[in-house]
């Protein structure tokens, strides 16, 4: 049988744009002639028209397109307004606290407390304690300035230091997250979402260095041969006195908690509004649709459903719809949090719900964003798939401890 031309070798290693190189050299080959850069272009072009048109096609002939049109916008106008802004305001006043709990020692202090636990759960040296305090402080690049310095990565060895894209991402914004659900009035719910957060992140670590020592045997050899650096010389202390250090550090961390805001108002806008129009109906009472906000063609809920049996034992969700909080999670967990307020209003959440959402919300904190530019930054790019498998295993161990968790605690108690 004559050899398909159209069938590439799928090696996993390869990108999208070079498994798509690699067909077009096999058109090239049948063609005897090569294609030209804007042939190219228009190809995916018209591959790319024929599925935006038959995604919002879809909606529009179930909507009607007005009605889906006003949907898509009203939608993103009610989340900027009732809920961008009030994650804002959480992360500036988070910003601020996450400052002076760094600035007069306190996360150095922890990080001294939480030191003996790194090796034994981990496999890291107690210094990687501070890297998952300031990322749960802030969000997962703050690992990546960490592993740049030479007085932080001189106690790692390659391996370790790699794994810190998969311990750092795991605690990524958790502040702003427990804090979001706690102000909400789930408090107990986030608290057990933390604990299950712990457990994704063990498995999530430990599974990429035993990959990573797997395939490269050679990464298990100190990062810093010469081994300078001191861990005594990481400081976050600035200059002056106490009142200036006070405000310069309130004022600097509401700063920055004005940047993740606004950081996330994309992925709430745009992710959120898209996963909301694939997880609700219609909002009249007989089943039409108004053109309002939150009112869409409810796929995801349908196809959840349908397996919920086993979404229930795992996570315990009641409702196939809550399924999209972990889908929106994986790119950005500002937008995943922005589907709350409206889960809480279809009365379809709980305790045991939110543990699930603050772990896996914590644990993956958009990983799918994030990974593959914290390990570039790293040196290690052919490591990216082996840290995204590896947090995708780590993320549902999350969800899956927290759910258990939650029922063994409503048990004794």
């Amino acid at each position: 049988m004559p050899r398909n031309p159209f069938k590439t070798h799928r090696n996993k290693t390869l990108s999208y744009g070079k498994r798509v190189e690699a067909l077009y050299e096999k058109v090239e080959q049948m063609l005897k002639r090569p294609l030209r850069f804007t042939t190219k272009r228009s190809v995916e072009a018209f591959i790319f028209l024929i599925l935006f048109f038959a995604f919002f096609g879809l909606l529009a002939w179930k909507m009607t397109l007005p009605k889906m049109l006003n949907t898509f916008m009203q939608t993103s106008y009610h989340l900027l307004l009732e809920t961008v802004f009030y994650i804002m305001a959480i992360c500036v006043l988070m910003g601020a606290i996450s400052k002076l709990l760094i600035e007069f020692g306190v996360v150095r202090l922890l990080e001294n407390i939480l030191k003996p636990l790194m090796k034994p759960l981990y496999n890291l040296p107690g210094v990687a304690a501070l890297g998952a305090l300031m990322t749960f402080m802030s969000d997962n690049p703050a690992i990546i300035t960490l592993a740049h310095d030479r007085n932080f990565n001189r106690y790692f060895k390659k391996y370790q230091l790699v794994s810190l894209t998969n311990f750092g991402t795991a605690f990524g914004m958790g502040l702003v997250v427990i804090a979001f659900m706690t102000g909400l009035g789930y408090g107990k719910g986030a608290l057990i979402g933390l604990v299950g957060a712990v457990v994704g992140s063990i498995v999530s670590t430990r599974i990429m260095q035993r990959m990573t020592l797997k395939a490269y045997p050679e990464l298990d050899a100190p990062v810093d041969e010469a081994d300078t650096g001191d861990e005594q010389q990481i400081s976050f202390k600035s200059e002056g006195g106490v009142f200036l250090r006070f405000l310069n550090s309130l004022l600097d961390g509401g700063k920055d908690g004005v940047g993740i805001g606004l950081a996330i108002i994309p992925g709430v806008l745009c992710i959120s509004t898209l996963v909301m129009m694939l997880t609700f109906g219609p909002s009249g009472e007989n089943g039409e649709y108004m053109g309002v906000a939150y009112e869409g063609v409810p796929v995801i809920t349908w196809l959840a459903n349908k397996i919920n049996i086993v979404f229930e034992w795992l996570f315990g969700f009641k409702s196939g719809a809550l399924i999209s909080f972990p889908m929106t999670a994986l790119g950005a967990v500002g937008a995943a949090i922005g589907l709350v307020p409206r889960f809480i209003s279809e009365g379809i959440i709980d305790n045991n719900a939110i543990a699930v959402f603050t772990a896996i919300g914590m644990c993956w904190s958009g990983f799918l964003s994030t990974h593959a530019a914290m390990l570039d930054s790293l040196g290690y790019r052919k490591l990216i798939g082996k840290a995204i498998t590896a947090h995708a295993i780590g993320g549902l161990f999350a969800g899956i401890a927290a759910h258990w968790l939650y029922v063994l605690l409503a048990l004794i108690f």
